[in-house]
């Protein structure tokens, strides 16, 4: 009977661990059938519209359309962790959407601010320059034409062109716009190397994060680096905000990350993101530094959606939907202060590069280049010639506003200066040469100026130069 007896305990271990590795194999089962369910719902992105209200001219903005989709999402990528930027951190308030509204509003007093930013005192180049080299400033320069190097690509051969930006397939015939090379004072760029590029790439996250201007700059980088990869070694994920290209022999992804405000907001999703009122956390980056943190590269903008009226800010810790209301320059001014405290806390620039792109400038009024006329960017064929124009689609308090936060950073921000250059090129947008998506009235079909838009820019056309410069920077 002992011998017997004995036995039993030396079955039952063996029983409990197969039942229960019966147990985890059931419940990883069902979790990625989840996880599929999930992938599948995020590869249905569809496409969207964005009337952007800028200085009186409504412009369309729409999502970028996709014509490779993978069949596999990038798991890196889905459900990330929130990370806080505090030491103690508190529960996190609602996601604010386009649903979100206030139970009443009051002045923003100045009463309640983000954290002032511990950087390093290194001040950045005035506005105008961005080299701290006195014999080569890649930002100060001139225009040159040139239709024996450019355009870097065709506008017919890259596989993710936005209809917003392919001036050339919605009638645009004056193609002189793909031909203009940025020659800077005392040096060249170098001359672009897409596999050269892939190989700095490789085994690294590259991301834009932004507004549909940094959209344009990420597709311009697709366009200018996806040639060499081949059909087979190549996917494209869109995952809610963020769209993911990988290249698969180099295991690096380019990707983009739609933040126009940088802090979390109303309009955080890709999709949907109208809103009757905008609405910002002036003081929160919780949901969008989850993704930033991932990043070996990141390449951020915002200025656009500040020019569009006074900002409503609804502060993390308000509990009871009281908003406070400033002007869009001031709400900036906060929202560029909490991010720029995220870069100070968290980058390491020996692990982690980061960039900012300066505001774009638009072209609105045709008098402030060509004195006595009354029009805008439409029929414009060649740049500015005068060296150190600035136009009043460059705002420059803002500018110096952005420059006083970035100072404080010191090494851990580049700053990609493209402003001015930017400025001279009156001729790069795609005025009335795009898909709009809202019906035109008799009206605006007899008035051109009306309803061309002066904010984007065609591909190929200037957004590569921002690109140049910023791969120059790698």
């Amino acid at each position: 009977m002992m011998q017997r007896w004995k036995r039993k305990p030396a079955k039952f271990p063996l029983i409990a661990l197969i039942f229960s590795v019966c147990i985890v194999i059931s419940i990883l089962y069902n979790e990625r059938k989840i996880h599929t369910v999930y992938e599948n719902k995020l590869q249905k992105t569809a496409s969207t519209e964005e009337v952007i209200e800028e200085e009186g001219v409504g412009v369309v903005e729409e999502e970028v359309p996709i014509t490779q989709i993978s069949s596999e999402a990038d798991q890196q990528s889905l459900n990330p962790p929130n990370i806080s930027i505090h030491s103690n951190p508190k529960p996190v308030p609602a996601d604010l959407d386009r649903f979100t509204t206030c139970t009443s509003t009051r002045s923003y007093n100045g009463g309640r601010k983000t954290r002032k930013v511990i950087g390093l005192a290194n001040p950045l180049a005035k506005i105008g320059g961005g080299s701290s080299s006195d014999s080569c400033d890649l930002f100060s320069g001139k225009w040159v034409f040139d239709n024996t190097s450019y355009p870097l690509y065709k506008e017919s051969k890259c596989p993710y062109m936005s209809d917003q930006l392919a001036c050339q397939r919605h009638g645009r015939s004056d193609l002189m716009y793909q031909n203009w090379r940025w020659q800077p004072h005392n040096c060249n760029l170098k001359r672009l190397n897409a596999t050269e590029i892939w190989e700095k790439l490789r085994n690294k996250r590259l991301m834009f994060v932004g507004d549909s201007l940094n959209r344009g700059q990420w597709i311009s980088m697709l366009c200018l680096l996806e040639s060499v990869i081949p059909n087979d070694k190549r996917t494209i994920t869109p995952q809610a905000p963020l769209t993911v290209f990988r290249a698969v022999e180099y295991n690096a992804t380019v990707e983009f990350h739609w933040a126009p405000l940088l802090v979390e907001s109303n309009a955080g999703d890709p999709v949907n993101h109208k809103a009757d009122n905008r609405i910002i956390r002036p003081d929160t980056i919780l949901k969008h530094a989850a993704e930033w943190d991932k990043a070996d590269i990141l390449i951020f903008n915002t200025y656009l959606w500040w020019r569009q009226g006074p900002v409503k800010m609804l502060w993390s810790t308000e509990e009871n939907g009281v908003c406070e209301e400033l002007d869009g320059m001031g709400a900036m001014q906060l929202a560029m202060e909490a991010w720029a405290e995220w870069v100070a806390t968290k980058v390491d620039p020996i692990m982690k590069r980061v960039f900012f792109v300066t505001m774009s400038p638009t072209h609105m009024w045709s008098r402030e280049w060509e004195p006595g006329t009354e029009g805008n960017c439409y029929q414009q064929r060649t740049p500015i010639t005068t060296e150190a124009y600035w136009g009043s689609g460059s705002d420059l308090p803002t500018m110096r506003m952005v420059d006083t936060v970035l100072s404080r950073l010191g090494s851990k921000v580049s700053v990609l200066n493209i402003t001015q250059l930017s400025d001279y090129r009156k001729d790069g947008h795609p005025s009335i040469f795009r898909k709009f998506w809202e019906a035109l009235s008799p009206e605006q079909l007899s008035n051109p100026p009306s309803y061309s838009d002066c904010i984007h820019w065609c591909l190929p056309g200037v957004p590569d130069v921002w690109n140049e410069l910023l791969l120059q920077s790698l």
